[in-house]
């Protein structure tokens, strides 16, 4: 999250931020000061250098509590407007006061010192978890489809006879496990970038049936039926590589974790300057405790097929995101899940854009 501008300002900021804090407090304070002490005028400056304490570190906190014990007595302690102290109570109040307020600045500091060691210690920790949480998926999601391309690989060198069913057969397991590959790869490369910060957004106008149909005829899995519904769409702007790597995972997602047999249905829809994109299947939909955290990093569903590395939906995300966008998981009444993307997008008709 981004940092306000008063904290992420450079420490010459820093000091004349700190110093006109304290300044505005004491020409509050002597606005008033017919009608406050000032032992009150002393505990309002405390407070203001408490507060700088909060934000900032220990130079301007110094700078700010020396400034204020000195506005303090100039002009509020008798006699005014001097530098002056008639009486030991009054020399020992101003002392008592820059101790206090040194001594809350340097404790305030500290534990706000120790607040950051503690998320950064956590941080490390949720990374070192992620990390081994990725690892663990790696080590089966990437080794079966290696293992696959290796034995089909030695099975068709060492038996250079077989015949030519058996050769496409061999053939096809090695492409399939190459897409497996190829899609493992694309999501952590994408989850990489989204990471990294890296991900920028190149719009272009895009036929979003023809997308839809793409990506359709890609998966063309034999145990599903997917469908996409016909419509009669605008072109939309949208970055189109990353628009198809979330359809993509949300169709392949959908194929993975619905049994053989069902349908898939993708439809996409134009309102309110949103591209709305809809993955519907007919399976046995999702757990209701499930749909909170069902974006998140490496989460699956409890008691899911295994497989995947649970990246897919968080990358869906991801670039919904990175397009001002958002995506939801909701269970259909008639059975079965469905996940919608809304992408804001500029529109435009097809003889419109020819005519520009």
């Amino acid at each position: 999250m981004k940092q306000p501008w008063y904290i992420r300002s450079g420490k010459p900021s820093q000091y004349i931020i700190s110093s006109a804090l304290v300044i505005a407090t004491s020409l509050l304070c002597y606005t008033f000061s017919n009608y406050i002490s000032y032992h009150i005028a002393a505990l309002l400056l405390v407070l203001a250098v408490s507060a700088i304490a909060t934000v900032y570190e220990v130079l301007p906190v110094l700078l700010s509590a020396t400034l204020s014990a000195l506005l303090l007595n100039f002009f509020f302690m008798p006699p005014l407007y001097t530098l002056h102290i008639n009486t030991h109570e009054d020399l020992l109040m101003l002392l008592i006061y820059f101790i206090i307020a040194i001594v809350n600045a340097v404790f305030t500091i500290r534990i706000k010192r120790e607040e950051r060691k503690t998320r950064e210690r956590a941080e490390r920790r949720n990374t070192l978890k992620l990390y081994t949480t990725l690892f663990n998926s790696l080590s089966h999601e990437l080794k079966t489809p290696i293992a696959t391309i290796i034995g089909a690989s030695d099975t068709l060198k060492e038996n250079p006879s077989l015949g030519d069913e058996n050769r496409e057969m061999l053939l096809s397991e090695i492409n399939t496990a190459g897409l497996r590959l190829n899609n493992q790869v694309e999501n952590l490369l994408n989850m990489g970038r989204l990471e990294s910060g890296m991900l920028k957004i190149n719009r272009d106008w895009c036929d979003l049936d023809e997308l839809l149909h793409s990506v359709a005829n890609e998966m063309n899995p034999a145990a599903h039926t997917i469908t996409v519904m016909p419509n009669d769409l605008p072109l939309v702007k949208l970055d189109i590589g990353l628009v198809r790597q979330a359809v993509y995972n949300l169709v392949k997602n959908a194929v993975t974790y619905t049994p053989d047999g069902s349908a898939i249905k993708m439809s996409v829809s134009y309102s309110d300057g949103d591209a709305i994109i809809a993955v519907q299947d007919n399976g046995p939909g999702l757990p209701e405790a499930s749909l909170v955290e069902l974006f998140d990093k490496f989460y699956r569903v409890p008691n899911s097929a295994a497989g995947g590395t649970g990246l897919g939906l968080s990358i869906v995300k991801g670039f919904a995101e990175a397009h001002g966008g958002t995506v939801t998981a909701a269970n259909v009444p008639t059975g079965g899940a469905l996940f919608t993307l809304f992408l804001p997008a500029e529109a435009t008709y097809l003889n419109k854009l020819r005519n520009e």
